[in-house]
């Protein structure tokens, strides 16, 4: 009893500590960011004599366009709302898309032989590269913009997915073979959960693509709305402010759905399925 009384406070001051040094990891992956924005600003202001907006200029501008001031003939939440609609359909078809065809590459070892290179090369193909083939197919407008999402996050759905039933072990296969299961069993219960984590790798990089090329997309291909747009009108307007704000607006969709939604989705996925990595 004794020492069990005199070790209990030992553990206090270890988790204090741990919990201390992640909000200062925390409060340091903030700080450093902004400290070297104004240091730039500063420098660029200095050096060049052009009015470089720092942190404080750009959150003064995103509380006017908070309010409702606008922003290249449109309130910002008009912006945001179009941009966001804009990547759900080019990438919804893309996850649609590149998981089928994915699943079936996997199934079919002669499928995946005949579709795998073209998959390739469309993965190597910058995505501003598709500007061009979007203007031709569908000329300036929206559905140029949504094609440019859907073909950049296209490519690698489809391989990460290949790649997840490809890996799959052949002895989770066979002893459910040997169990008497079909096809639409062993695909359901053996290979598709099998393949989830490389499946969500895959949807973690197409989203990557996918909200890259959105931005260029609606700076080229735009129709008057957007983030994108409101970045590239700012050289017009001389709203290098504004189009900080997007610039940060972008950036904090860009890490919500990264760590709040495809990070938790891949652990739960993964722990639902029991493929927790070891170690």
């Amino acid at each position: 009893m004794t020492q069990a009384r005199a070790a209990a406070p030992v553990m206090r001051p270890a988790r204090h500590r741990l919990t201390w040094q992640g909000a200062a990891l925390g409060l340091g992956s903030v700080a450093i960011p902004l400290a070297l924005w104004w240091g730039l600003a500063a420098a660029v202001t200095q050096v060049q004599h052009v009015a470089f907006p720092t942190p404080y200029d750009t959150g003064l501008r995103m509380i006017e366009l908070l309010e409702g001031k606008l922003l290249s003939d449109a309130t910002i939440y008009r912006h945001v709302a179009d941009s966001l609609r804009r990547w759900a359909l080019g990438f919804g078809l893309a996850m649609v898309l590149g998981i089928g065809l994915g699943l079936l590459l996997g199934w079919s070892r002669w499928l995946q032989r005949l579709s795998m290179p073209t998959v390739t090369v469309i993965q190597l193909v910058p995505g501003l590269a598709w500007i061009p083939v979007a203007i031709l197919l569908f000329g300036i407008g929206e559905r140029a913009t949504v094609f440019m999402i859907a073909v950049t996050a296209f490519a690698p759905i489809v391989i990460n997915t290949t790649a997840g039933v490809r890996g799959v072990d052949e002895m989770f296969v066979r002893a459910a073979r040997m169990m008497g299961a079909d096809d639409r069993t062993l695909f359901a219960r053996i290979l598709l959960p099998g393949s989830l984590p490389h499946l969500l790798s895959g949807l973690r990089v197409g989203f990557a693509n996918g909200w890259r090329v959105l931005v260029a997309g609606e700076m080229i291909v735009g129709t008057g709305t957007g983030l994108g747009y409101s970045i590239i009108q700012a050289r017009w307007t001389l709203d290098y402010p504004g189009a900080f704000v997007c610039i940060a607006i972008i950036c904090a969709i860009g890490l919500l759905v990264e760590r709040g939604l495809m990070l938790p989705l891949e652990r739960k996925t993964v722990e639902r399925w029991g493929l927790a990595r070891s170690g």
